[in-house]
């Protein structure tokens, strides 16, 4: 009952908010860039070790994240170029956030972690890239459970709890594992698409 309100409460905001921008005919394609300025923000802190407010920070990059759809749904302007140029951007946000944990590990001098972000930054970028390969040669594949969203949630949790170690481990098993999920379903789905063709 309290969740409902709090759901309804924010996405009155969040509409009031999307309307505004819309009216005033900002491009979502700027608000895409400017969620990604404010990664490299988060990936600041990150690197400093300000892990609680790098979190934070990241809260507001998601919020321009979810405001360039919308935006562009409701101003009547999405287009197939605004959605490549989204997914395109959200791999530089992704990417950046992690170079700032590579950073601080780095300083730190702790080199199982530089290696463990790289292993992190690999399971995230082959995520996108295994499922945009593969559906070039399947309809779908949608398989397996660390996708975009789930790693920012993860991040925050992280960067708030201060538990960046654990979660970077998540991060990194369950992306990869991900991955293989992917290159395995497609491996299994292409002899069924020669048989429809």
């Amino acid at each position: 009952m309290f969740s409902d309100v709090i759901g309804r409460g924010g996405k009155f905001v969040l509409d009031r908010i999307v309307w505004v921008l819309a009216r005033l005919k900002i491009n979502p394609n700027i608000l895409t860039f400017t969620g990604a300025l404010i990664s490299f923000w988060a990936a600041w802190e990150f690197g400093f070790g300000n892990f609680f407010r790098g979190g934070l920070i990241i809260i507001l990059a998601g919020i321009f994240d979810m405001l360039d759809g919308e935006v562009a749904r409701v101003s009547g302007t999405a287009s197939t170029f605004g959605a490549f140029y989204d997914s395109v951007i959200d791999r530089y946000s992704d990417v950046i956030i992690l170079q700032g944990l590579v950073v601080y590990y780095a300083r730190k001098q702790v080199l199982e972690y530089v290696v463990l972000v790289g292993v992190v930054i690999m399971g995230s970028v082959l995520t996108s890239y295994a499922r945009a390969r593969a559906e070039s040669l399947i309809p779908k594949c949608k398989v397996g459970f660390m996708e975009r969203p789930e790693r920012i949630v993860l991040l925050i949790i992280g960067g708030l709890a201060n538990r960046m170690e654990a979660v970077l481990w998540i991060l990194a098993v369950l992306g990869n594992w991900t991955v293989i999920n992917r290159i395995y379903y497609t491996w299994k789905e292409l002899p069924k698409q020669r048989e429809v063709h």
